[in-house]
């Protein structure tokens, strides 16, 4: 009935946001695994009724939404991760269709953005699940008939491979937590890797700030933000 209403300005209005918001809290909040059916199935329906909310213009409900799809990748339910795989699935295929089938560079993106959001809140627990859902995502893209002759496979197994990536370089910061200078070198060399991404430089930058903060050392913290500030002039300035 509000459909008008909530495309208006490609989805990023306050009643857009409200629903939105509602079902977020579905996600962000404990639930019944009977519930989360519903509220993945409810999810399916909104992504589908409103692509250009999530792929064109500002990109917060793509971002908050990856986020918490990823966190319930890792669930200790076995039900609840294979929805949110599917879930996580049908973003990026709506995204491939959305863009005429050239890319689903948005969703990529703020996947890999999330997962080093997660792992830098510590929320990224049970790398082995997680690890299953990547499996469960690759599967769909090899097994989509529809997608086998677009480049859409491809993309989605080079975005699994660089989350394993990331994923790997953090069992590596695991190991050496206890050693405040190693764990920065690896963090910085992340964010290094990133740096043709400002948005996932950013967060690598931002995690290494966290830390300094927490060893006491806010000299090197203030590089750190004094860095993100060079990010983000730099590119307002280029737009």
């Amino acid at each position: 009935a509000f459909q008008t209403q909530l495309l208006s300005n490609d989805g990023h209005n306050p009643l857009m946001k409200k629903v939105f918001d509602i079902h977020l809290a579905f996600l962000k909040n404990g639930q019944s695994e009977a519930a989360l059916k519903h509220v993945f199935a409810s999810l399916r329906a909104f992504i589908s009724k409103f692509p250009s909310a999530f792929f064109k213009g500002r990109v917060n409900m793509c971002a908050a939404l990856c986020y918490e799809i990823l966190k319930c990748c890792t669930s200790k339910v076995s039900s609840t991760r294979n929805e949110a795989s599917a879930l996580l699935y049908l973003l990026m295929r709506n995204n491939f269709e959305f863009t005429k089938r050239r890319t689903f560079l948005r969703t990529h993106l703020q996947i890999i953005i999330a997962v080093s959001q997660l792992i830098a809140d510590v929320a990224l627990s049970g790398g082995t699940r997680f690890q299953d859902s990547l499996l469960i995502i690759n599967n769909f893209a090899n097994s989509d008939r529809p997608m086998k002759a677009t480049a859409f496979p491809s993309e989605v197994k080079d975005l699994t491979k660089r989350i394993r990536t990331v994923l790997m370089a953090t069992a590596q910061m695991k190991e050496h937590e206890k050693d405040p200078e190693m764990l920065i070198d690896l963090q910085y060399s992340l964010a290094k890797s990133y740096a043709s991404t400002p948005e996932l430089r950013k967060t690598w930058l931002d995690s290494m700030a966290k830390i300094h903060v927490k060893n006491g050392d806010f000299s090197e913290a203030a590089m750190c933000y004094v860095h993100v500030a060079a990010l983000v002039a730099e590119f307002l300035h280029r737009k």
